[in-house]
């Protein structure tokens, strides 16, 4: 599984509509409002890195009212949860 945040500066009357869509993008699995430079964060989890490259240059390209990116890759997840198996299921 590849995981990776993206970090997004969107017009200030679009934000609610650039989230909602976000969130109804497959692979994609949250989207959080944000306050400081950046005004959404998108955690992405896909199967390979060439899904992630067709979300972001292909998906987010489509949705009007971002601004700007900045996509991080995720090398490796320190949690107490068991995060490949909540997200494995459909994958």
């Amino acid at each position: 599984m590849v995981t990776a945040i993206i970090l997004l500066k969107a017009d200030r009357r679009s934000i609610n509509n650039v989230a909602e869509h976000l969130a109804s993008v497959d692979g994609i699995s949250e989207v959080y409002s944000v306050g400081g430079r950046y005004d959404l964060i998108a955690i992405v989890r896909v199967a390979h890195n060439d899904d992630l490259a067709e979300l972001v240059t292909g998906r987010l390209r489509e949705i009007d009212g971002i601004t700007d990116t900045e996509t991080m890759l995720a090398f490796r997840a320190h949690s107490r949860h068991d995060l490949e198996t909540m997200f494995s299921v459909g994958l």
